[in-house]
């Protein structure tokens, strides 16, 4: 049984509160009616890739993950451009390859699809590193600005069949961030001011738009797991 957070907004979507068991148990579901796309959305911080990480181990070869940040334009292109130092900024990213791989994943072709991953160490996306089967009936996707509209972003709805967004208060979010960023090697005040000037001003640019995603969740985990997750 699916457990209300809260009542939802006045004419916005659905609040929940869940288990990762009880949203594996939502994608299994859309899973079974043929090629699906699912896009799982929050601010920087809010446990997307924890939450896609248990939909992949759980359904298998029913489901393929092809993140957005596949999709960051490469450092040498952000230095030229002028915005390496705010990378993960919605106009830091390939939006037009984003959309047009999903336009590609909602019918699939009678070969495999391959999509970009982004490697957390390198701070660099890898190439044609994620393989879409034609059989596979679930496409999931994950990233800040599913539901933005501006920036080009706009377009990535509609690709969409459902977006989820994962809310979670920003002090945890900034928590879980900070910690990241200090396992990859990251100089803690650097760290931190990475985190005040560029995670929390786009994590707030994610905020404003979540009345568009179709379920609104609060994850239902333990208070040391929330603290402890320093992932998506």
């Amino acid at each position: 049984m699916h457990e209300a957070a809260g009542p939802p907004p006045a004419g916005g979507p659905p609040v929940v509160r869940e288990t990762v068991q009880q949203l594996v148990d939502r994608a299994a579901a859309l899973a079974s009616g043929g090629r699906r796309l699912l896009g799982v959305t929050g601010g920087p911080g809010a446990g997307k890739s924890t939450v896609c990480a248990a939909l992949v181990a759980a359904l298998g070869a029913r489901v393929a993950l092809v993140g957005m940040d596949g999709f960051h334009y490469a450092n040498r292109e952000l230095l030229r451009l002028g915005r390496r130092d705010r990378k993960g900024a919605p106009d830091t990213f390939d939006v037009d390859g984003y959309v047009a791989l999903l336009q590609r994943l909602r019918t699939p072709p009678d070969h495999t699809v391959y999509g970009p991953v982004f490697d957390r160490d390198l701070e660099e996306s890898v190439g044609s590193a994620v393989p879409v089967p034609p059989d596979t009936p679930l496409v999931l996707t994950e990233g800040n600005y599913l539901l933005l509209q501006e920036h080009g972003w706009d377009a990535v709805r509609p690709c969409l069949d459902e977006v989820w967004h994962l809310d979670v208060p920003p002090e945890v979010r900034a928590r879980r961030l900070l910690r990241r960023r200090l396992s990859h090697g990251h100089e803690r005040r650097a760290s931190e001011d990475w985190v005040r000037t560029v995670d929390r001003p786009n994590g707030e640019v994610v905020d404003a738009s979540r009345e568009r995603a179709d379920l609104i969740v609060h994850l239902d985990v333990p208070e040391h797991s929330t603290e402890d997750d320093p992932t998506g």
